[in-house]
């Protein structure tokens, strides 16, 4: 009986299953097995997916604490995903797939009403996952038919605030503020969907710039949430807000609540609010006892070992403010040292370090840390267009420098004495021997070191003795000391104490008693070793007889002493590469003054640092600079005095007006009616003019003289473009490439540079791969004739036009070329072949309607063009002979 029963149980319970299994059914039974199918499987499965993602993209994300925090945690970069491709995380892809399983097994749609009412929770997991993979729109899909299908689902507002997140991603923040404030005006939301709406409305306001609203919804937001992380980012936020508004008081407030909740806060914003609060530090008047203590608990604190770039920053920020540059440097170093993944911290130290040399003038440095400051922003930065725009004229600021120390140096040596050129590198030599010791010596011990460290079991007990053997003196470490006299002297002549060590000392170390002789000689002068040395006083005579006596031992005793040397170790070895006539000094000193006259411009125009402006204008005028650059040294200083309200200005307008009567600059300051810009323009586009009609030998008559003209003046660079066009026309490729050399020199930061850069690496090298014998296509008859003679000009052109014609072929035709300043070409081109060309020539020649006199030359068109090129005609014919 109870076999039967059991029976009958059973199969009613799989009738009941399969019933129950039914979505199309609407009954208790149905609706609780799908409900608690979807709840404790499906999305259960599903929502542990979707927070191991949420989980790795924490991982991955890192707050941007110099910008104001968004209010979500997790930023995802929109990234585009083509069809088909594998999601970044695929757990987000699991979680879509459970819920989109969910959705199509378990949905109970009877009669337009959903039963199921786990479904809507699936929609939103499935929105959820869309959008971390960065699939916005049909996130949306999602969150709306939440919002559009279940209205009175417990989910409706949590769908809202998802979907204003994607607008916020999609950028369309009026229309997700106007969402938010309707709903937030029609419905009482309270709790943590309160907190939600309002972080995304303030995300919203800020994007907009909106800060008041932004901050009133922060503050909501921060006191409806329950979740700590979020309690302490968002009074984070807050006080970054207030700090963007100027408002201090508020943001110090908001920062100490942050620091107040401990370890209620992640310990990052509790590191940044000190920071913010210590950039509030008052560095005239506060307590800088207090300050630094503060600083110091935090380095003590081991939790904070993470964050010690931060606070060593903060200190050297300190230190900059007060204008102590050494221990700002220092700390900006150790910042550096500690920085972990924060590179635009990095960016910052090395940033306010190259500023600190900048105020030293110390432009070499400023130029090393632009570049490292550069290396660490992030390509997409706001501050790398800046930043590489001023590491381009620091850069320039350097090249002018160099060029500058360079010139002078070699000038100012190269007018010593020979005794003073030998005194003067013996001193250099001195100090080049001291440091290559010092080099040789460190790497000789690390390489000891390297060797004790592999057998250190060689110096315990009886070896130790053995190792410290004077035999292995020499070998200063397995080293052979032979190809280093100077490391061999300073490490093999040093006696060893009882104990086993090197003496200490003072003459058994080369380096010291090295540099003690040049400290003596600093002091003393040359002195003559004897008795009563301090005291003895000498006539001017005797002090010029044993003067000369004194040179003649020394430089017999440097010779003596340099043999064998290395070459870096003979005074002679400088002293031969010193220019020897006045017209490379002079040259060098020209340079010299370019740099300056483009070093003061820098400073004038891009650096606005009138002050060292001024400094290379006037040292331009004190090293015999050429004509072209005193007038505009003169005008650059006017201005400049003028700007500084300085007497000097009426100075320089005085030697404009005097020497210089006839500048655009005198006319301006006498109110003429002569216009000198439209004199100097009205000029250039008339000489442009005739270039263009190909009228080169008379420009090339005027140019000269309008180049002296306007000698110094701002269109010169215009006027020697135009000079390069005509020397390319008339003087051929060498000389082009000569000028537009010139004017690279002459005019490094003009319009036209650029321009001429790119010719001369592109243009001129193709040119001068240009050789006669490349492969020809057609044959031309030259006829070579003197300029000016236009009736035997006219005459040849007719006769050649008229064969032209009469031949039939539309390919032959005639030209007059510019040769060079006195010959023309007169051309007959398009014969198909050499053959072909010789024949014409002789029927021009022996017909009776032509009986040309003059015999022309048979060249291919290929050939011509580099004749024309190069103009050099007469390497052809030597060739074909």
């Amino acid at each position: 009986m109870k076999k039967i029963q059991l029976k009958y149980v059973f199969t009613f319970g799989i009738l009941a299953l399969i019933l129950a299994c039914s979505t199309k059914k609407d009954n208790y039974i149905n609706r609780k097995w799908h409900s608690t199918n979807t709840k404790y499987n499906v999305l259960y499965n599903g929502n542990i997916a979707l927070e191991k993602g949420i989980t790795d993209v924490k991982a991955t994300y890192s707050d941007d604490f110099w910008n104001v925090l968004p209010l979500e945690r997790m930023q995802i970069t929109p990234t585009e995903q083509k069809e088909g491709e594998a999601t970044k995380n695929a757990n987000f892809e699991r979680a879509e797939t459970k819920a989109t399983k969910a959705i199509q097994i378990h949905s109970m749609n009877i009669g337009g009403y959903e039963k199921n009412n786990q479904i809507d929770e699936s929609y939103l997991m499935l929105g959820k996952s869309r959008y971390y993979e960065n699939r916005y729109l049909p996130a949306m899909e999602a969150f709306n038919y939440i919002l559009y299908k279940y209205p009175t689902s417990n989910n409706v507002y949590q769908a809202q605030v998802w979907r204003e997140k994607v607008n916020l991603k999609l950028e369309n923040e009026q229309l997700a503020i106007k969402n938010l404030n309707r709903t937030l005006k029609g419905q009482k939301v309270t709790g943590q969907d309160l907190a939600d709406i309002h972080s995304v409305l303030a995300q919203a306001y800020i994007k907009k710039n909106v800060l008041d609203s932004a901050i009133a919804s922060v503050k909501i937001s921060k006191k409806e949430t329950k979740l700590k992380e979020e309690k302490a980012r968002y009074t984070f936020i807050l006080g970054q807000l207030y700090e963007k508004l100027n408002y201090s008081d508020s943001a110090y407030v908001a920062f100490q609540e942050v620091i107040d909740m401990k370890r209620k806060s992640p310990r990052s914003y509790t590191i940044y609010s000190h920071l913010k609060q210590a950039n509030q530090f008052n560095f005239q008047s506060g307590d800088t006892i207090a300050f630094h203590k503060n600083l110091d608990k935090l380095l003590e604190n081991i939790e904070n070992k993470s964050f010690r770039d931060v606070i060593h920053h903060q200190r050297a920020v300190f230190y900059d403010k007060k204008g102590k540059d050494k221990l700002a440097i220092l700390n900006y170093n150790k910042s550096i040292k500690n920085s972990l993944s924060d590179k635009y911290l990095a960016s910052l130290n090395y940033r306010n370090i190259s500023e600190i040399y900048y105020r030293n003038r110390n432009f070499h440095f400023v130029k090393k840390y632009l570049d490292s400051t550069l290396v660490q922003l992030p390509e997409k930065h706001i501050e790398v267009k800046p930043t590489k725009k001023r590491l381009e004229i620091i850069t320039d600021v350097v090249k002018y420098q160099d060029i500058i120390s360079y010139s002078d140096s070699i000038i100012s040596i190269s007018k010593m004495s020979a005794s003073e050129k030998v005194k003067f590198y013996q001193n250099h030599i001195a100090k080049l021997k001291i440091s290559d010791s010092i080099a040789a010596k460190k790497a000789a011990d690390n390489l000891a070191l390297s060797k004790e460290n592999q057998k250190a079991d060689m110096f315990s007990g009886d070896n130790f003795s053995d190792n410290l053997n004077p035999k292995d003196k020499n070998s200063a470490g397995g080293i052979s000391m032979a190809k280093n006299p100077v490391l061999e002297q300073s490490l093999t002549k040093q006696p060893v104490s009882s104990s086993g060590m090197q003496s200490n000392f003072y003459f058994y170390n080369a380096v010291t008693v090295a540099q003690g002789k040049i400290n003596f000689k600093k002091k003393w002068g040359d002195i003559k070793y004897g008795d009563n040395w301090k005291t003895i006083a000498v006539s001017n005579q005797n002090q010029t007889e044993n003067a000369s006596e004194e040179e003649t031992e020394e430089e017999t005793a440097d010779k003596s002493d340099e043999e064998g040397a290395e070459p870096k170790y003979k005074t002679s070895f400088y002293i031969d590469q010193l220019p020897k006539d006045a017209k490379s000094l002079e040259n060098l000193n020209i340079e010299a003054n370019y740099a300056r006259f483009q070093l003061g411009s820098i400073f004038k125009e891009k650096l606005k640092e009138n002050k060292l402006a001024i400094t290379s204008f006037e040292d331009i005028l004190v090293n015999t600079p050429e004509n072209k650059l005193i007038l505009p040294t003169y005008y650059n200083l006017y201005q400049l005095y003028s700007a500084e309200k300085n007497e000097k200005a009426l100075v320089f307008k005085q030697k404009i007006v005097s020497e210089y009567p006839e500048s655009r600059y005198a006319s301006a300051f006498n109110n003429t009616t002569i216009n000198a810009d439209i004199t100097a323009d009205s000029e250039f586009n008339m000489l442009y003019t005739k270039v263009e009609k190909g009228l080169f030998r008379e420009a090339n008559l005027e140019i000269d003289a309008l180049l002296k003209k306007y000698d110094g003046d701002e269109l010169n660079a215009k006027f020697d473009v135009l000079k390069a066009k005509i020397t390319a026309r008339l003087f051929g490729l060498s000389a082009y490439k000569e000028a537009l050399q010139k004017i690279v020199k002459n005019y490094p930061k003009a319009a036209e540079t650029k321009k001429i850069e790119s010719i001369l690496n592109s243009d001129i090298p193709a040119l001068e791969s240009l050789k006669f014998g490349e492969k020809p296509k057609t044959y031309n008859l030259v006829f070579i004739t003197n300029y000016p003679n236009e009736v035997s000009h006219k005459n040849l052109i007719e006769k050649l036009n008229k064969y032209a014609k009469e031949s039939g072929d539309s390919k032959v035709k005639v030209s007059n070329d510019i040769y060079n300043v006195d010959k023309n070409m007169i051309v007959l081109h398009g014969i198909i072949n050499k053959t072909t060309a010789e024949s014409v020539a002789n029927y021009l020649k022996e017909h009776k309607d032509f009986k040309l006199k003059d015999t022309p030359i048979i060249i291919s068109n290929e050939d011509y063009k580099v004749v024309q090129v190069r103009k050099n005609i007469e390497e052809y014919l030597a060739k074909i002979k």
